[in-house]
Parts: C-alpha cells; sequence; structure tokens
C-alpha cells in the first residue's frame, strides 16, 4: 500500500479508540502541481519519507548524503523558522543549483519531527 494520498481524500490525522495517536504529515507538491499528504516518520529525513512514497521525480542520487542537490525543494515559508539550521555544505550544493530560492533547502538535511507537522515543500525543477 502506498502513502501517498490526494490531500481531498485524507483526513488531517487519524484517531486510535482511547488514545490520542495522529498520523504526522508532509505535504509535497510535485512538478506538474499535484499535491500530495504523505504520512511521515518522525526521525526520517524528509527525502526519504518522499523516496519512501514512491515520488520519482526525487531523484535523491547520493542517497542523502549531502553530495548532490537531486532533493532539492522549496520549503513553505510557514512553517521554514523550524528547520534546522543550513550546513554549509548544503549551502554550497544548493549554490550550485541553477534554481535556488531563499527557501531552498535539500530535503535529505531535513529531519522530521513532531514540530514540522504539516510541513508543505515543493520538488524544485531539475
Amino acid at each position: 500500500m502506498s502513502n501517498i494520498n490526494p490531500t481531498e481524500n485524507q483526513p488531517h490525522a487519524e484517531s486510535v479508540s482511547g488514545d490520542v495517536q495522529t498520523v504526522a504529515s508532509v505535504f509535497v507538491t510535485t512538478r506538474d502541481g499535484q499535491t500530495h499528504r504523505l504520512e511521515a516518520q518522525p526521525g526520517l529525513s524528509v527525502m526519504e519519507i518522499i523516496r519512501d512514497a514512491g515520488i520519482s521525480e526525487l531523484l535523491a542520487l547520493c542517497g542523502g548524503s549531502c553530495s548532490c542537490a537531486t532533493c532539492h525543494v522549496y520549503v513553505d515559508p510557514e512553517l521554514a523558522s523550524r528547520l534546522s539550521q543550513m550546513s554549509e555544505d548544503e549551502n554550497d550544493l544548493l549554490d550550485a543549483t541553477s534554481c535556488r530560492k531563499h527557501n531552498s533547502r535539500l530535503s535529505c538535511q531535513i529531519r522530521f519531527s513532531d514540530a514540522l507537522e504539516g510541513l508543505k515543500v515543493a520538488i524544485a525543477p531539475d
């Protein structure tokens, strides 16, 4: 079962009887403009969440070692302040891309946590 779900078909959180247990979400907009709600497990990188959901346009060629910039995303400014500081290596890789913006990040460098519930990212052009 894939965890790619169009946003209009999914509730924001799911409950388990007795306990309040929510399913964390990341919203990913692909290059063709479709937005998907992905189930997000804290501790994984946003790149892993996107890759594991089967969204193939995020290449992530280096597998998350911060050496290629093929997992470049644009982060919605609403939660950008909650992200960890960008490393010098990440900054250098993004400088080498032709489509860098003020909200550019490498998704392999964004570690998902409960504080990022509802994070929205858009996959950058090639």
